[in-house]
Order: structure tokens, then C-alpha cells, then sequence
């Protein structure tokens, strides 16, 4: 068997994505809970990779699908494009969650008479690593130091932001930013128990910008 590579991913991706829009699942039907639907798009996906390929499957302890391959995979409906993932750090806001994200965004749909649903992926997108963070937060963090400022004035704007961290967490990643600027990030990412992801800047730049990739 193969070794499961990022590229293999994102062409087997391709492939499964154009395989499910055209599939007519019973199993689906009626269900409206989007979770339910993201486990069952996710398990066959696994399921048809494990039949090709050699890795190693993640978990909620691992905390991502692809460990080894550093990627996350993410489903969702085009009629509210987001997920949650684990809050770790107000970092990850700045600099990203620390992990590439495989994104499907699909349509979801219902045949009464033949009691089948069907998801019509319409978007799948990388976004790697370095584009992981906040499109906010690093526009307007980039600007901050574009106008030559100093810490003061980026733990202000921190602050604004709502960032969870305390006064000695912001003058270090104050300290940070000034030392080592992040990159423009394209997820929103919400305040959250667990962060709140959300794709719509994904889905509108991909293809468009370095990072952001449309598979399909």
C-alpha cells in the first residue's frame, strides 16, 4: 500500500468530493443536523482512503484526522459555512491554529419519493497552515506595524479584539508580533469554549491567493 501524502490527499479529495455530489445515500435522509452529516461524510472518506493507502487515522485525542500529515478536515453546509475546532491559545488567532485544514463545503439535499439525500460538494479547499489565522486580527495587526508602532499600541489593539489572554500573555505576544509579523490569515475565527471557524472568505479567495488552494 501507498504512503498518504498532503498532494494524495488533495487528489483523492477531488475524487471522492465528484463521487458523493453523485451519490444517493438512505442513510441521510430527513437528517438536518449537520454534525451527523460531517460524521458520515467523514467516516466514508477514511474508509475509502484507508482501502488505498497507509497512515494513521486521528482522533479527539490527536486532535486532528491526519496527524502525521498535519491537516484537519472540515464539513460543512453552504448554507452556514463554519465549525468548531479546540481552543488551545489566543495565538492561534495571530498566527494560526497550527495545522492545515481540508474544507468541504457541501449542499445538502432530499428526494422524498426515493427517501435518499444527497450532498452536492460545490467547494473543496486547502487552506495551509500559514493562512490559518484570523482575517482581522492579522489585517489589522499588519497595519499596526506598517505604521511603524510599538508594543503599547498592539496590545491595545488586542485588547479590542477580545483576545482571551491577560495583560502578561498580551506584552509577550506583543513582543512576538513586533519580532516576528504574522501572516495574513483568511479564517474568521470566533471567541469560543472552542474557537469558531468560519469560511466564507475562504470560499470567495480560493484559488485567488498564495495558501488558499481550490481542489475542486
Amino acid at each position: 500500500m501507498k504512503t498518504l501524502t498532503v498532494e494524495l490527499l488533495k487528489k483523492e479529495a477531488r475524487t471522492f468530493g465528484k463521487a458523493e455530489s453523485a451519490h444517493h445515500e438512505r442513510g441521510i435522509y430527513g437528517v438536518t443536523d449537520g454534525k451527523a452529516v460531517g460524521t458520515y461524510f467523514e467516516h466514508k472518506f477514511q474508509k475509502y482512503l484507508h482501502a488505498k493507502y497507509e497512515y494513521m487515522e486521528g482522533s479527539s485525542a490527536k486532535g486532528i484526522d491526519f496527524p502525521e500529515l498535519g491537516v484537519d478536515m472540515k464539513v460543512t453546509s453552504i448554507k452556514q459555512p463554519q465549525s468548531s475546532c479546540p481552543f488551545k491559545t489566543a495565538r492561534q488567532k495571530v498566527y494560526g491554529l497550527g495545522y492545515s485544514l481540508l474544507v468541504f463545503v457541501y449542499e445538502k439535499t432530499d428526494n422524498a419519493r426515493k427517501r435518499t439525500g444527497n450532498l452536492k460538494v460545490l467547494h473543496m479547499i486547502f487552506v495551509d497552515e500559514s493562512r490559518t489565522a484570523d482575517f482581522q486580527t492579522t489585517s489589522g495587526l499588519l497595519k499596526i506595524i506598517e505604521n511603524s508602532s510599538n508594543s503599547d499600541d498592539i496590545i491595545a489593539f488586542l485588547h479590542e479584539r477580545f483576545l482571551p489572554v491577560d495583560d502578561i500573555q498580551a506584552q509577550r505576544l506583543a513582543e512576538e508580533i513586533i519580532g516576528t509579523p504574522p501572516e495574513l490569515g483568511y479564517l474568521t475565527i470566533s471567541n469560543a469554549l472552542q474557537w469558531r471557524l468560519q469560511y466564507s472568505r475562504v470560499i470567495e479567495r480560493a484559488g485567488e491567493v498564495d495558501g488558499v488552494q481550490r481542489i475542486a
